[in-house]
């Protein structure tokens, strides 16, 4: 065997030590499980593994040293776990790594020097972790690096001008950090934004890094930086053959066609997208190009230069909450990657201009689809457009050790693509809870007619909050009645009125457009609807502890589908049967 996935099972516990029997292994991926403890000691020994990713478990302790002597090991994900520990000096040992992610644990300590001396290494993430101290001087020795996140430790000191010489990097982030000193402005900085050193002490350098300008004729800062520079030449001068060998061997993978090489260089470089281009591209936000307005901005249409249409979401900074709103989104969307989430190409920030460039969606919104009467969905698309958004909302509790609260999930925040697949969108009051923590508190509310009584009334935010959205989302896709139409008022509301009609008499909720008594499929469709009425009022409980996780209402949405389509077969067979006798 050389490859074994498991990734987004269920799996607990510890990894068991049968797996170095495997002495073939090439890849082992265990991503998104629930596995924790120790990492056997002996995985250390597979010394035909390139690919091991381990990220978005529960692991805890120290990386055990044996690990570090995977010396021919191409890509390692440690990230999204509890490991904690110094990183220790054998890090050199991976000497032809490319990728290398130990980002959101534990580590503490510094960033060992020798971590210079992987020269093939082109993706370095090592952000919200405890790491203290300086960047070491010996990154500039890191030939290949394109992407290098520090970002959210505690980081101190100057950047090393030695960076300057990183010709290929084109992702840099040190934001949240205590940096303080000029920011270097060599060729690799030139396109950097001020995104990539916010929330620092004392910082200085150009203009538009949003940092003071640095006092000219400072004598110390450039004898400083000249001495700097005096102790990484020799480690570049000695690299530059090592480098140039690294460079070449990288192009001639590319060119056969390696697999795994062509996944890495899609991974993690958004694209840059500046504010002239978002002008041009929007016809400078002109009202025909306009695609909605939110709480805290509005959505344009735009087409870029190289032709890619997008939607550019330009929030309202007079608003109170929309520089926040901004932030949040930010901090929400740049680690979440779903198929059923919207993607941000780039985003687009300065003083007086906040903006997230988004992929266009060129079917709309739900509600487009539900309440307009040049659109229509028909009984398996809109199954289909809710099991999207199950299978987002369940990512978004349970795909990370730090769950995420959407917090305004309604039918103006589903988007459809050309294919009518479902994307959730807007994540401007998105939350995300520490340590795993069930519930928080907020001063901001979402959606009338979809918020949970607790967000409510004491404005406690937890999952089990999105799960009461999404039931009263699911009674209104199929109802097509909206949870504020007029004839809801009082004690009458689109729960009890769908609580009334089950189980025995829900076809009289199901939206008109969706049946007729003399259609062949009738029975298939009441019997359908009935569960699905059940499903959303389990959603829906008034106590949080009563509503089921969207694990199982995902599950039981799909079983519902799947018994829908055989009744529909069934009903099928049974007509052709009846034609041909």
């Amino acid at each position: 065997m050389q490859g074994l996935y498991l990734t987004k099972n269920k799996l607990d516990g510890r990894i068991p030590d049968e797996i170095c029997q495997l002495e073939n292994l090439v890849e082992l991926t265990l991503s998104n499980n629930k596995l924790s403890g120790p990492v056997p000691s002996c995985v250390g020994m597979l010394t035909s593994l390139r690919i091991l990713y381990l990220d978005s478990n529960n692991f805890t302790f120290k990386i055990l040293s044996t690990l570090w002597a995977l010396e021919n090991i191409l890509e390692l994900d440690f990230s999204l776990n509890a490991f904690d520990g110094y990183l220790p000096l054998e890090i050199q040992n991976l000497t032809v790594v490319r990728r290398l992610d130990l980002s959101w644990n534990r580590f503490s300590g510094t960033i060992p020097s020798k971590i210079g001396g992987l020269q093939s290494l082109e993706f370095l993430y090592l952000e919200h972790n405890h790491l203290q101290g300086c960047i070491p001087e010996s990154i500039g020795g890191m030939l290949s690096i394109r992407f290098l996140d520090m970002s959210h430790k505690i980081l101190s000191g100057l950047i090393p001008t030695s960076l300057e010489l990183l010709i290929y990097m084109e992702y840099f982030n040190v934001s949240y950090n205590k940096l303080q000193g000029e920011i270097p402005d060599g060729e690799s900085f030139v396109n950097f934004t001020a995104q990539s050193f916010m929330m620092n002490d004392a910082l200085c350098g150009r203009p538009d890094l949003q940092v003071p300008p640095c006092e000219k004729g400072d004598k110390k800062r450039w004898t400083t930086r000249l001495l700097l520079l005096e102790c990484i030449v020799p480690i570049i001068v000695s690299a530059i053959l090592l480098g140039s060998c690294v460079m070449l061997l990288h192009c001639r993978r590319k060119n056969t066609g390696d697999t795994t090489e062509n996944e890495i260089s899609t991974l993690g470089v958004p694209r840059r997208v500046s504010y002239y281009e978002l002008l041009q591209s929007t016809n400078r936000f002109d009202h025909s190009n306009l695609l909605g307005i939110g709480s805290f901005g509005s959505v344009f249409k735009g087409r870029l230069s190289n032709g890619m249409l997008i939607a550019v979401k330009v929030f309202d900074l007079d608003l109170e909450l929309g520089p926040r709103s901004f932030d949040v989104e930010c901090d929400a969307m740049r680690m979440l990657r779903h198929r059923n989430l919207i993607k941000i190409i780039s985003s687009c920030s300065n003083v007086d201009f906040k903006a997230l460039v988004m992929e266009f969606m060129p079917n709309g919104s739900l509600e487009k689809w539900l309440y307009s009467h040049n659109c229509s969905l028909d009984f398996q698309q809109r199954f289909d457009i809710m099991i999207d958004v199950a299978s987002a909302l369940e990512y978004l509790h349970h795909g990370f050790p730090t769950p995420v609260v959407h917090c305004d999930l309604k039918r103006s925040n589903i988007l459809l693509d050309e294919d009518m697949v479902a994307h959730v969108a807007d994540f401007g009051i998105a939350k995300l809870l520490d340590k795993g923590q069930s519930t928080t508190h907020t001063n901001t509310l979402a959606t009338l007619g979809y918020i949970a009584p607790e967000y409510g009334a004491k404005g406690i935010v937890s999952t089990k909050g999105d799960v009461y959205s999404f039931g009263i989302m699911l009674m209104e896709i199929f109802t097509r009645m909206k949870p504020t139409d007029d004839m809801f008022g009082g004690e009458l509301s689109l729960k009890s009125w769908v609580n009334e009609s089950v189980p025995h008499s829900t076809i009289q909720v199901l939206d008109s457009n969706l049946l007729k008594r003399e259609e062949q499929n009738f029975s298939a469709k009441e019997l359908s609807t009935s569960s699905i009425m059940e499903l959303a009022l389990n959603c829906c409980a008034d106590l949080p502890e009563e509503r089921i996780n969207m694990k199982d209402a995902l599950v039981s949405l799909k079983k519902i589908r799947t018994k829908f389509m055989e009744m529909l077969l069934g009903d099928w067979v049974q007509a052709r049967e009846g034609w041909v006798s």
